[in-house]
C-alpha cells in the first residue's frame, strides 16, 4: 500500500466525516457575530484587561513569562517569582474561586504535570463585564494566595481560612 493511500484512509473516514452541518452552522454564527461592532469593542477589552492585569500582577512580584501581554492570555512563572509549582497553585485559585490552568514553561526545569507556571485568560471575565478596575482586584487576591502558601516537606499547603475569604470576595 502506497503511503498517499495510507493516510487518505487516515484522514477520510477515521479523522473527517461529511460536512457536519451543525458545526457549520455554528461557524456562519461565530463569523456573524465576530462582524459587529460590538463584538470589536468586547476583543479590545479582552486585551485591555489582559495587559491591566499582567501590569498588576508584575507590581506585585509575579514573573510573567513575556514580561506582559499583547494578547488575552498570561504565562505566569510562579515557581520563578513564589517558589510554588503552578499545579498547587492553580489548585488553590481554584479553591477561592479564580480558574487559571497550570502549565509549563519555556525550559520548564519541572515535569509536565508539575510544572512551574500557571496560565490565565481574560476572556471569560470581560464577558462578565468586567474592566481594568477589576483585574486590580484579581491580581490581588491571586497575590494573597500565594501569600498565604507554606511548605511542609515536600507539600505546598495554603491557608483554608485565607482561601475561603478570598472566594466569598470573588463570588461578591
Amino acid at each position: 500500500e502506497r503511503l498517499v493511500d495510507r493516510i487518505d484512509k487516515a484522514v477520510f473516514p477515521t479523522l473527517q466525516g461529511g460536512p457536519h452541518n451543525n458545526t457549520i452552522a455554528a461557524l456562519a454564527v461565530c463569523f456573524k457575530e465576530a462582524a459587529t461592532e460590538e463584538f470589536r469593542k468586547y476583543a479590545e477589552q479582552v486585551v485591555k484587561n489582559a495587559q491591566a492585569l499582567a501590569q498588576a500582577l508584575l507590581e506585585r512580584g509575579f514573573s510573567l513569562v513575556t514580561g506582559g501581554t499583547d494578547n488575552h492570555l498570561i504565562l505566569i512563572d510562579v515557581m520563578k517569582s513564589r517558589k510554588i509549582p503552578g499545579k498547587p497553585f492553580a489548585k488553590a485559585l481554584y479553591e477561592a474561586g479564580l480558574e487559571t490552568n497550570f502549565n509549563s514553561v519555556p525550559n520548564d526545569p519541572r515535569k509536565p504535570f508539575s510544572p512551574s507556571g500557571i496560565r490565565i485568560g481574560t476572556p471569560a471575565v470581560t464577558s462578565r463585564g468586567f474592566t481594568e478596575t477589576e483585574m486590580v482586584l484579581i491580581a490581588d487576591w491571586m497575590d494573597r494566595v500565594a501569600g498565604s502558601c507554606h511548605k511542609d516537606g515536600k507539600n505546598y499547603l495554603f491557608d483554608e481560612v485565607a482561601l475561603r475569604k478570598i472566594r466569598a470576595e470573588v463570588t461578591d
